[in-house]
């Protein structure tokens, strides 16, 4: 029986219950008429609405750090032919797929086998994760300055050759998913007693966004085996679609690994590491991993909101006092981002070396 199996809950429901399922719609369409909860001055306005869901958000964020969104605002079109390009890529012959190996700035193919969260203190990782992942970001040009000039951890796409209506198709998604997460942001700021435009300059300029297209057949189980290791993410927030094939496991505040079911019309959302930085560890960053068992591969894509790697990253003035002084340094983004790759990719340069800070956990 694997780690996942041992500890999950004895009571499902009440495991569920600490999940819960956040309406964005309201605060989307300009209203809170639809809660009944919020009946203050500003209930039907634009502010009322973001009120009431900043406080649903931050509920979530300081108990589990995962929580459903529904009304999102993504067609299910969009969210389909992205898992249609998914499958078709992960279909291609592997020698197709390693022309398009993943850089130095982790964009691109990244095989089997060849990732590991080897400094995790979730869970000791002894062997790497059994998926095969694809990694895009913005989608810049050969003209772009950033391309032009080499910046790191700005860099662009690589795409398959002869594979029609992939690169359409992710970016589509990659698109829908960055405007998504750019409209959540003033609910995170509210939810941390801050201004709602606090989050802005930190996520201009082409903000440090990631979507991951990952493939997992059945995890093959012998001794710590996973599909992904137990971790914490190095994002500010994920954003996940799943495929019918169950695997994910989530570790609830009481220990327990619960299995969060797929829920039609939602996208199940967890915070990372750079919000509970920000916020001096009001918000959880919560512990997740892969097991799938059966016979079916799983399917899955994840979308990584963080900001522009050129901004610093410091604990919010709303989350500090005499009391609670901070208990992070102010750090540049992309140094974080350079640890966190070192610590959990064999093809980087760097891998294997001590990260300077809790990348992942």
């Amino acid at each position: 029986m694997h780690l996942f199996k041992e500890n999950a809950p004895q009571d499902i429901d009440a495991a569920l219950a600490q999940l819960p399922i956040i309406d964005l719609g309201p605060y989307f369409n300009g209203s809170n008429s639809s809660d009944p909860s919020s009946n203050g001055p500003n209930a039907n306005s634009k502010d009322g609405a973001l009120a009431a869901l900043a406080s649903k958000i931050g509920a979530a964020c300081e108990t589990t750090g995962f929580f459903y969104i529904k009304n999102h605002g993504v067609s299910d079109t969009v969210i389909d032919r992205a898992f249609a390009e998914h499958k078709r890529f992960h279909a291609l012959p592997l020698a197709d797929k390693t022309k398009l190996t993943l850089d130095q700035y982790n964009v691109g193919y990244l095989a089997m086998n060849t990732s590991i969260q080897a400094h995790s203190t979730v869970h000791k990782a002894t062997k790497p994760n059994q998926n095969e992942s694809f990694f895009v970001t913005h989608d810049r040009g050969p003209d772009h300055p950033d391309v032009i000039n080499k910046t790191p951890m700005r860099g662009h796409n690589y795409w398959p050759e002869n594979l029609p209506g992939f690169r359409d198709g992710v970016t589509g998604y990659f698109s829908a998913l960055n405007a998504l997460a750019q409209r959540m942001l003033p609910a995170f700021a509210v939810a941390l007693n801050m201004p709602k435009d606090t989050f802005t300059p930190y996520f201009s300029d082409e903000n440090h966004a990631t979507l991951r297209m990952l493939h997992y057949p059945p995890t093959q189980q012998d001794d710590n085996d996973f599909g992904a290791g137990p971790h914490t993410d190095n994002s500010f927030l994920t954003i996940l679609a799943r495929s019918e094939v169950p695997g994910l496991a989530v570790q609830l505040p009481s220990g327990d690994w619960l299995s969060p079911p797929l829920i039609p019309g939602t996208f199940l959302v967890n915070i990372g590491n750079i919000i509970r930085r920000m916020s001096n560890d009001r918000f959880m960053s919560t512990p997740h991993g892969v097991i799938v068992e059966g016979d079916k591969d799983r399917y899955s894509i994840a979308y990584f909101h963080s900001p522009n790697v050129l901004r610093t990253i410091e604990v919010l003035p709303s989350c500090t006092d005499a009391d609670n002084p901070p208990k992070y340094d102010p750090v540049v983004y992309g140094d974080l981002v350079k640890g966190f790759y070192s610590a959990n990719y064999t093809h980087q340069k760097t891998f294997g070396d001590k990260p300077r800070d809790q990348y992942d956990q």
